[in-house]
């Protein structure tokens, strides 16, 4: 299917959060001082993943399970311990982003910046051009997406994969905000 959870591991090893909290015009940082606001959470088509995801930040690595979702009206994002305990739910609709901590994780990120990557990844190229900044680009080239500011400098490459008629992200590199995920689909055979 098309929607990875890239940003959560890597999201979770780089800010902080509160327990719970709402946006209506949700926007995320692309990059110290640029913000941007998310498209719409609507795609097509639906799809469910389950996803083992392994983050590098400052030299330590950490893995986590996620459940994401899409309906084609809210993205829907759980992040899960090893023991299947519900650690964080995150969800996108047309009312804004709502996020649910279940235990206390000191490290875990504002919704909208787990959204954002998520986003970057899957959403189509036309969805986000007219949210980026002045001079920002987003481009596929072959197997590789690359978010680039306005000095042309790359901010984010998304690696993708190709199983059989569907292009997986299996890699994102935050260059900014230095962090490395690496995504391990559990649906695919």
């Amino acid at each position: 299917m098309r929607i990875v959870a890239l940003a959560a591991l890597a999201m979770l090893l780089l800010t902080g959060c509160a327990g719970k909290q709402e946006s209506t015009r949700p926007q995320a940082w692309l990059k110290p001082g640029v913000r941007v606001t998310l498209p719409a959470p609507d795609i097509d088509p639906p799809f469910s993943r389950q996803q083992l995801l392994t983050g590098t930040f400052k030299g330590k690595q950490q893995s986590l399970m996620v459940l994401l979702s899409a309906d084609g009206q809210r993205l829907t994002l759980a992040g899960l311990s090893a023991l299947g305990i519900r650690l964080f739910r995150v969800s996108y609709d047309r009312h804004g982003v709502q996020s649910e901590q279940s235990v206390v994780l000191p490290e875990l990120p504002p919704a909208s910046q787990v959204l954002a990557d998520i986003m970057l990844s899957h959403w189509p190229i036309d969805a986000w051009r007219s949210q980026l900044p002045g001079g920002w680009t987003l481009v596929d080239e072959g197997d590789r997406r690359l978010l680039r500011d306005e000095n042309g400098k790359t901010v984010t490459e998304i690696r993708y994969m190709q199983r059989g008629a569907t292009r997986e992200p299996v890699s994102v590199q935050q260059f900014v905000f230095g962090y490395h995920i690496t995504i391990q689909d559990l649906d695919s055979p």
